[in-house]
């Protein structure tokens, strides 16, 4: 991913987790290769944060806004740079501003346009200015039709958030924006089924979105190096949230976690080295008491014995830094212990989730009863040492 593609991506994933959690987003069809004008209906404000959540982060997506409501107050333009938009005028000078969105379709980034102007209060498709048209013909990017369906339930105009599934269909280029309006009446009505009652719980889904994204991975490796070296709750507790709602990501998730608790061991041995010792909530004298011991004896494979111990890896990593046992082999050693309770635990985990996948509806219970035995067993270990 290049550095231009982190904030579409950002953006991306935020509209997915939204989206997830207010019903669910289905995406259809896909676009050309090269960079595009998208023309689509537009019945809701929430149409934006459709596109942005249903499109690729690499076509970085530009918004043509309308120019006297987002950028006039200093708020709005903010969210709507934010989103990656640019000001067209509704009342006068519109062309001209569309026109010089050629250079964002120069740069292969795809231009959002909503050719009725302003938002359909019935749903209906209006009458399609020209702009989008005159882009499309002047850069020779393809027109293609891109119809939302939900978003006048989830958001109506001048009304309250709801919950609603949204549907997103791409459609074919077309040859002109009669034919691009036919095809957009078409492709925004709702399919078959898309109102249809939900049995897969929103918490499932935000949380499957968020073990998909970029920052959810991210987060289990920051997770897994945080308790390596203070954090007091290890990283097959995120592994038992997300890789059971996500189960298809639970290997790459696994191996995140494993990786950062391998990187936060490093850190936490060389703070120990240097006479650093972090702070090391719910560990009790006698867990330190014994590693130590177990290290100046056994020296790094003296690891083994953290795996069933109930001591912290944390507790490892200080007496190791201590010692001086060696980076190499205390990182050795904590691959064979560490990683390997962590990719085996986590692997069980996506296997749970493969299980429960018919039973998407039991996830809430499951989160429940996870979330009560981790923390009466994170109990009982502290007190069992102290």
């Amino acid at each position: 991913m290049s550095t231009a593609e982190i904030p579409a991506a950002a953006r991306r994933t935020l509209c997915r987790l939204v989206l997830t959690g207010t019903g669910g987003l289905r995406v259809d069809g896909q676009l050309p290769d090269t960079a595009c004008v998208l023309v689509a209906n537009h019945a809701s404000h929430a149409d934006t944060a459709a596109l942005l959540a249903a499109l690729p982060a690499r076509r970085r997506p530009a918004v043509a806004a309308a120019a006297d409501y987002w950028f006039g107050r200093p708020g709005r333009t903010v969210a709507c740079r934010l989103a990656g938009g640019f000001p067209v005028r509704r009342n006068g000078g519109g062309g001209a501003d569309l026109a010089a969105a050629g250079e964002l379709l120069a740069a292969g980034r795809d231009v959002i346009v909503y050719p009725e102007g302003t938002r359909s209060r019935d749903g209906s498709i209006g009458e399609f200015h020209s702009g989008a048209a005159r882009l499309a013909e002047s850069t020779g990017a393809p027109l293609v039709p891109i119809g939302i369906a939900g978003t006048n339930e989830l958001l109506p105009v001048h009304g309250s958030l709801h919950r609603s599934r949204i549907t997103v269909r791409i459609g074919s280029p077309a040859c002109d924006l009669s034919a691009a309006r036919a095809d957009l009446a078409r492709l925004s009505v709702a399919p078959r089924g898309h109102r249809r009652p939900d049995r897969d719980p929103g918490v499932r889904r935000l949380l499957a979105a968020f073990a998909g994204s970029l920052v959810g991975l991210l987060f289990v490796i920051a997770w897994a190096m945080g308790e390596a070296v203070v954090l007091p709750v290890v990283p097959e507790f995120t592994l038992g949230i997300l890789a059971v709602a996500a189960p298809r990501r639970a290997v790459r998730l696994t191996l995140a976690a494993v990786a950062g608790s391998l990187a936060g061991g490093a850190l936490m041995y060389t703070l120990a080295a240097h006479g650093i010792t972090p702070p090391a909530p719910l560990t009790t004298p006698r867990m330190h008491a014994i590693a130590s011991t177990q290290v100046a004896t056994e020296g790094a494979a003296a690891l083994h014995h953290q795996a069933l111990s109930g001591i912290p890896y944390k507790v490892y990593g200080l007496a190791a830094g201590r010692h001086e046992v060696g980076l190499g082999g205390f990182l050795w050693a904590s691959a064979q212990a560490r990683g390997v309770r962590i990719l085996v635990v986590g692997l069980l985990f996506g296997a749970l989730g493969a299980v429960l996948r018919r039973r998407r509806r039991w996830y809430p219970a499951y989160l429940v009863a996870f979330l009560l035995i981790f923390t009466a067993s994170l109990s009982s270990i502290v007190a069992s040492w102290d």
